[in-house]
């Protein structure tokens, strides 16, 4: 199925791919948009109603998870409809600016709202303990292993912005999806694998975490000067100008958020204070 695509004109991608764009009404109408908004509103609406009623039961949850988690979900809303999202099919670097909300801003507001943590404390005991078992298998520290994740996340990019991945994602809705969910998944994978906020049953050193957080950040780098010197197919070279330096600058502010946060745990848990050595090695439900 064919996804709506861009006009030409500055900052827009190659008229070449002009095909299907008056159909503009098939993905991002407004009936699609009121359908993500209620999906976005019920994903903030569960959460706060079990944060609320497990508080009774459990220490109060924090405010400031509300509020991450809220920012997270709004990133997401704005990269999947609405405005943004729909510029996103005929700007490069509209395109460019989803990748930022979606693939690493969001991943580390939600990240910050330990939803593992909650759904643990929500859940029965039967069934907190099944999922228990889950994140402890083998298969799920793999996932969360700090260099299969950022070659996941960082590769992925590789892989779309230098082959003809990017022409077709726009070609194709299901790519498209697929593509944006990998976007995220990948970006929220790598947070958790290098910042220990949410409940986790294995832990990498800091000198681990630290080294693949500066490759990547050094693969991301690069891959903007690359998107900035070749741009990927059928994108203008100004447009692929401006979105390199959107992804190296946006993307390189985001990253110093990780180092610092990083950083900052590093120095909680060397620190030897009594309450920062309880913050961190803690893995009980909060």
């Amino acid at each position: 199925m064919m996804v709506p695509y861009p006009t030409g004109g500055i900052g827009s991608f190659n008229t070449q791919h002009n095909h299907g764009a008056r159909s503009d009404t098939a993905f991002f109408s407004f009936a699609v948009d009121w359908a993500w908004l209620l999906i976005i509103l019920a994903c903030i609406g569960v959460y706060t109603a079990a944060a609320l009623i497990t508080s009774r039961q459990h220490r109060t949850w924090p405010l400031h998870r509300y509020l991450s988690w809220t920012a997270g979900v709004l990133c997401v809303m704005l990269s999947v409809t609405g405005p943004l999202a729909r510029s996103s099919h005929l700007s490069f670097q509209s395109h460019m600016l989803v990748h930022l909300l979606l693939g690493m801003l969001a991943p580390i507001l939600i990240a910050y709202a330990k939803p593992v943590t909650l759904l643990l404390r929500t859940l029965p005991v039967t069934s907190a303990r099944k999922l228990s078992r889950l994140l402890r298998s083998k298969v799920v520290h793999a996932f969360v292993h700090p260099w299969l994740a950022a070659i996941w996340n960082i590769g992925g990019m590789w892989l779309l912005y230098t082959t003809d991945l990017f022409h077709l994602m726009h070609q194709y809705r299901l790519l498209y999806a697929v593509f944006h969910f990998h976007l995220f998944a990948a970006g929220y994978l790598f947070t958790i694998s290098i910042l220990y906020i949410d409940l986790t049953s294995r832990r990498h050193s800091f000198r681990n975490r630290a080294v693949t957080l500066i490759i990547a950040a050094a693969g991301h780098s690069i891959l903007s000067k690359a998107i900035y010197a070749y741009p990927p197919a059928g994108v203008p070279r100004e447009a692929a100008e401006q979105g390199g330096m959107l992804m190296y600058y946006g993307g390189g502010a985001v990253e110093l958020v990780l180092m610092f946060a990083l950083c900052a745990q590093w120095f909680r848990s060397a620190s030897p204070s009594p309450r920062s050595k309880k913050v961190l090695p803690r893995s009980d439900i909060t």
